[in-house]
């Protein structure tokens, strides 16, 4: 592996060859970002394509935990090469592989040339196994976050109705414009209370978005949305039991959102 160190500012992403590459994030923790990943996973494998979840939350890692696995093995092992990455890639319930991230790694909780090398080393390396790549991302817009989005062809921002999750959501969309030249982010809204909630909201952050990002010469933006997940007390459930919700509740309104969600990435 080169140890020369990524550049340091507007990383290149990586090419489109090989698996479709999403990053998965937030403008805040708690909102469902890992339950979504985790669970839209299911529903693309479910479609017979081959599909890794990479926890790249590398500081706060709790993939594991949603999925109720206990690994022996993970991207830490590899990354301090006590490991290969066939031996952390992991089966996961759902029918899709995870390679998953250490907890509680505060050497990865800043963006270091070396995690940079590594990270991205791993993602080329992943990325002609297996159609789809989602990166499930910490929360917020740390560097660490920032450059783990930067990895990804496409970008999905999961946001709740609540005041604080909508304006962590904007704030982390908009620096996606500025520093990425996103011209393109996906928004699923999570837990939402009323049928058409998330296209008011996806209007709303919108029409804000367009008035920041219509200063820039040359900038076009589109916010899209790409899915909403009803609340719905089988989503608690799942995720108590640390299981997908896919798997035991397939009918519930929320798994029907899911697979709706699949359905237009798909398309």
């Amino acid at each position: 592996m080169s140890t020369t160190p990524a550049p340091a500012a507007s990383p290149t992403r990586p090419s489109r060859g090989g698996a479709r590459t999403l990053a998965v994030t937030s403008g805040k923790g708690g909102v469902g970002k890992t339950f979504v990943t985790a669970n839209l996973a299911a529903a693309l494998a479910a479609r017979g394509l081959r599909v890794l979840v990479l926890d790249a939350d590398l500081g706060l890692a709790n993939l594991d935990v949603v999925l109720n696995l206990h690994p022996k093995i993970t991207l830490h092992d590899v990354f301090t090469e006590k490991a290969t990455l066939e031996q952390a890639i992991l089966p996961a319930p759902g029918g899709f592989h995870v390679l998953l991230a250490g907890s509680g790694m505060v050497e990865y909780s800043r963006l270091t040339p070396e995690v940079r090398e590594k990270l991205l080393h791993i993602i080329e390396l992943v990325k002609p196994r297996f159609d789809w790549v989602l990166l499930d991302t910490g929360a917020g817009i740390s560097d660490v976050v920032l450059y783990a989005v930067s990895l990804a062809t496409d970008v999905l921002v999961v946001a709740t109705p609540e005041p604080t999750s909508l304006t962590d959501a904007y704030a982390t969309i908009k620096v996606l414009v500025t520093q990425q030249d996103r011209r393109h982010v996906g928004l699923v809204l999570n837990q939402a209370s009323r049928p058409g909630e998330g296209k008011l909201i996806c209007g709303q952050l919108q029409q804000v978005l367009q008035r920041f990002v219509g200063s820039l010469p040359g900038q076009g933006f589109k916010l899209e949305l790409l899915g909403e997940v009803k609340a719905d007390l089988a989503v608690r459930q799942a995720v108590l039991k640390r299981q997908l919700l896919l798997e035991h509740f397939p009918g519930s309104d929320a798994a029907q959102s899911i697979k709706a969600l699949a359905t237009r990435l798909l398309s």
